[in-house]
């Protein structure tokens, strides 16, 4: 009896020791934030050539030094539709981003125009308003004839006939809010920081943008065609200054949109609540003004602890994503105030949004509504 007692309790402390020596599992790693740098055109597509330069080769040299400025973050991942001078067709590009389950895509082209027109303007899905951003896509979307069968692959869609794009699909519909969003820092980036002329973010019907499954955009970074853009695009100098530009509108957005920043928001020491005091009566009759902070599929509770302190905080689901909101007032004022406070409170890329009668609906239009 006493020889079995032994063997057990050897046999346990052995069991003991080798459990031990067994490492902890570790946490799985959190997934990167996906970026799908898109080139455009490509090999035998040479896209625009105005003033002698190549829109193919600028691009491709803009999203390479971006791709190389992104790396350097170890939260990001950086995919290429086209890392070399290769024809890609433009269903095969969005098939690149979807099978990533790509976070963003974003497509970089050169302008043209018959005129010495320039600026930039970053465009999102959706049906062109003006004949003007009808050729952009037009021009965009022709890359399609050098494809084979692509009346096959596209369903029919033909570039140059406008009832195409009114039979257009928007599969992007649910993740217009993102792209805008998008858009908007890429402009502010070229205007605020590169002093660029601002033609603004638009929307066009683009064949590469329509195919995605995420935030999608695509940035005209200039025009090839005008005597002083299209040199400044061609040289190594405003190529690096553009891809800078991109990069810091990219790392706006995804601390906007990335939930990554709210992993250690516990740890966060609370930041005290401002306290209006009201200047004049500035109230919008019916409107509501919010601070957007940040949206995703996280669910979070909206306290104050998950949010640096912040309070209020309204949780609020939008399709596939909650949108997390600071403050509710129908004052502009306020508003603004609280904005401020968002920012301070580390959220630099939070921005105002509006709603009347439970819908939303752009700041302008709140603004230009009747005020008491």
């Amino acid at each position: 009896m006493k020889t079995n007692l032994v063997k057990f309790l050897v046999l346990l402390f052995i069991g003991i020791v080798l459990t031990s020596s067994i490492p902890a599992e570790k946490d799985p790693v959190k997934s990167k934030f996906v970026v799908v740098l898109d080139a455009g055109h490509g090999g035998k597509d040479p896209g625009n050539r105005g003033g002698g330069f190549q829109e193919k080769e600028i691009a491709l040299n803009i999203v390479l030094k971006i791709g190389k400025e992104l790396e350097k973050n170890p939260n990001i991942k950086v995919i290429y539709t086209r890392d070399r001078d290769i024809f890609i067709p433009l269903d095969q590009r969005a098939k690149i981003a979807n099978d990533a389950k790509a976070d963003l895509f974003i497509s970089v082209h050169c302008n043209a125009h018959n005129s010495q027109a320039y600026g930039t303007e970053t465009f999102v899905l959706g049906l062109h308003r003006n004949q003007s951003n009808f050729e952009v896509a037009k021009r965009e979307n022709s890359v399609i004839f050098l494809e084979e069968d692509y009346d096959l692959t596209y369903g029919g869609f033909d570039p140059n006939s406008p009832e195409s794009y009114i039979g257009m699909m928007i599969m992007q519909e649910e993740y217009l809010d993102q792209s805008i969003l998008l858009a908007d820092f890429v402009q502010k980036q070229f205007t605020n920081e590169l002093k660029r002329n601002d033609r603004g973010v638009k929307q066009a019907g683009f064949l590469v943008l329509h195919q995605t499954y995420m935030p999608s955009v695509l940035i005209e970074t200039g025009f090839l065609t005008n005597k002083e853009e299209g040199p400044y695009l061609n040289s190594v100098g405003g190529q690096s200054k553009v891809a800078a530009a991109i990069v810091e509108a990219i790392e706006d957005y995804s601390h906007s949109i990335n939930l990554a920043v709210l992993d250690n928001l516990e740890q966060q020491a609370p930041v005290p609540v401002y306290t209006e005091t009201k200047d004049f009566d500035d109230t919008f009759i019916g409107v509501t003004f919010k601070v957007q902070l940040v949206a995703s599929s996280k669910k979070l509770e909206p306290k104050s602890s998950n949010f640096k302190g912040l309070t209020p905080v309204f949780r609020e689901k939008e399709g596939k994503l909650f949108k997390y909101y600071f403050g509710a007032t129908s004052s502009y004022t306020q508003i603004n105030k609280f904005h401020k406070e968002a920012q301070a409170s580390g959220y630099p890329s939070s921005y105002i949004v509006a709603f009347k009668e439970g819908n939303k609906i752009t700041v302008n239009e709140a603004l230009k509504s009747q005020s008491k």
